[in-house]
């Protein structure tokens, strides 16, 4: 089971790097809207303190 726990100063989830917003309306996007967060995931890495992730 994958479980996002979510950064409380990024508002991003420590291991897929979405929102809140982004995770709950997943489903409900279209591939063309994923797409498009999923291009902008590789970028939002840098937003979350090296530590939380591990670093």
């Amino acid at each position: 089971m994958k479980v996002c726990i979510v950064d409380g100063a990024s508002g991003l989830c420590l291991g897929c790097y979405r929102t809140l917003v982004e995770i709950g309306g997943w489903s409900g996007l279209t591939d063309e809207q994923r797409a498009e967060i999923m291009a902008d995931l590789p970028k939002r890495k840098g937003q979350i303190e090296p530590a939380k992730l591990g670093l």
